[in-house]
């Protein structure tokens, strides 16, 4: 199978657009927080228009997503110290294809339980999804190289 194409065709699926804040561009995907602030939350979006499930995606675009995932989950891990790290693909709701990674510790607004499909408890304001952001940037140095 040849290797999507990371295209101008690529749009950010409407309800991930408004549930996130931008955060940067990888190579194969765009990095967005979601605005729920119970817990620290990404997402990776490949910029593949039209892919819905992690099969559709060529070897070599898997294997970046893959990397993509480890850099972020790494970087999670150092600046959040959870006990557990969460990555799923859903695609119940939003069938464009998306990567979750929920950083996981006891007490938190939905521990030991699953946090799909719980309601926000808080949301994000501009400075808080911003120290969100920096807190993860922060221990990023090492990841792949954005397009930002």
């Amino acid at each position: 199978m040849a290797t999507n194409e990371i295209t101008e065709e690529f749009r950010l699926d409407a309800r991930l657009a408004q549930d996130t804040v931008h955060v940067t561009e990888f190579p194969c995907c765009r990095l967005l927080l979601i605005r729920n602030a119970d817990y620290p939350w990404f997402i990776l979006v490949p910029r593949l228009a039209g892919v819905t499930e992690l099969h559709h995606l060529s070897a070599p675009d898997l294997a970046r997503l893959m990397e993509e995932s480890r850099v972020l989950a790494t970087a999670m891990e150092a600046a959040f110290a959870p006990r557990a790290l969460n990555v799923a693909k859903l695609g119940n709701v939003v069938p464009q294809l998306h990567l979750h990674h929920v950083a996981r510790v006891p007490g938190d607004a939905a521990w030991p339980g699953p946090v799909w499909g719980r309601p926000a408890g808080a949301l994000h304001d501009h400075a808080s999804a911003k120290a969100m952001i920096a807190r993860l940037l922060g221990h990023m140095a090492a990841g792949p190289e954005t397009a930002e």
